[in-house]
């Protein structure tokens, strides 16, 4: 265990949601030179016979967005921690060219790292079952999915379509929760300093991981009570009933009406945050019956090139490394 700190966390990364639902200062709205600029590195690439996640950064060429690319990466580690970048005519494109504007972007924002053992760079959220079998993770369903973090700098999301019913994206500030226990349960905060193992659920690991960690300046946080239940368990060495108890204060903090950010990632809307400063969770949706008209976001996990130090026994931000082999039942 590091060193723990034992003041409130101050600057815009402090924030609360209904505070931020009295303004639209957090929303970026593209200008239409903006997207002339995308939708021309869109043909630049489309006229090499290119697709996503195959071309590089020098194919997407968008060099007057160079002021926005550096707020946008500026803000999200100094920031809010947070960006929902609004306006791209996403019906006017086919899914194939929102994904190659999607991934263009992120590769002008950091590096892309894989988000699975089969090694993809881009992910599909999408509902393709009822999570009844191992082969389904939560995210290829329409349950609600709790508050987490990603194992990258920074999560994207892109919404191409969104649900008949439900799946309202929610943020939560962890500097602000952090805030909340130091100042009114003080007792819990060297627990969550506490190295706990954490299964991948068939994606590599178990590794271990502390919920915060103060390193070089900076306090950062990791959010995955389900993969840290599921691992303790496997490991016959569930979480006591302090641990526990921590946790449901963690819990209780993040469902706070007045805490966390509830949003509607309208199609074109695209949603990043740090992984770091901020986690997050959707609620349980409702989707349509014809295939093509279902919930469907794209996923980027990005490395970026301004972000923090971390901590020896903080796990790294380089993704879930590739498998060349990846057996047949995934867990869930």
């Amino acid at each position: 265990m590091g060193i723990i700190l034992k003041e409130k966390v101050q600057g815009p990364a402090v924030w609360k949601g209904k505070e931020l639902l009295q303004d639209d200062s957090w929303i970026y709205y593209w200008s239409k030179d903006a997207i002339a600029s995308l939708e021309n590195a869109l043909r630049h690439v489309q006229e090499k016979g290119l697709k996503a996640p195959d071309f590089i950064k020098e194919d997407f060429p968008i060099p007057d967005l160079a002021n926005e690319i550096a707020y946008f990466v500026e803000e999200l580690e100094n920031g809010r921690g947070f960006l929902l970048l609004r306006g791209l005519p996403v019906e006017q494109y086919t899914d194939e060219q929102a994904s190659i504007i999607y991934y263009g972007l992120g590769l002008h924002m950091g590096t892309p790292v894989t988000q699975n053992a089969k090694g993809d760079l881009l992910g599909h959220v999408k509902n393709i079952g009822e999570n009844k079998t191992k082969s389904v993770r939560v995210y290829e369903t329409n349950e609600h999915l709790p508050y987490h973090t990603d194992l990258s700098d920074v999560v994207g999301l892109f919404s191409l379509r969104k649900a008949k019913s439900g799946g309202l994206s929610s943020l939560a500030s962890a500097m602000t929760l952090y805030n909340e226990v130091l100042e009114k349960y003080p007792e819990y905060l060297g627990i969550l300093y506490r190295p706990y193992l954490m299964d991948h659920l068939g994606d590599g690991g178990p590794d271990f991981t502390p919920i915060f960690s103060y390193h070089d300046g900076k306090l950062s946080s990791r959010y995955m009570r389900g993969y840290i239940e599921s691992a303790t368990e496997k490991a016959g060495t569930p979480l006591s009933k302090v641990e526990t108890e921590a946790f449901d204060v963690v819990d209780s903090i993040l469902h706070d009406e007045n805490i966390r950010l509830d949003m509607m990632l309208e199609p074109g809307d695209i949603q990043f945050a740090n992984n770091y400063m901020v986690w997050h969770s959707r609620t349980l949706f409702e989707d349509y019956d014809e295939v093509e008209r279902r919930r469907h976001l794209l996923r980027l996990w990005l490395k970026m090139p301004n972000s923090r130090k971390l901590a020896p026994d903080f796990p790294g931000r380089n993704g879930i490394p590739k498998r060349e082999k990846i057996a047949d039942s995934v867990n869930a």
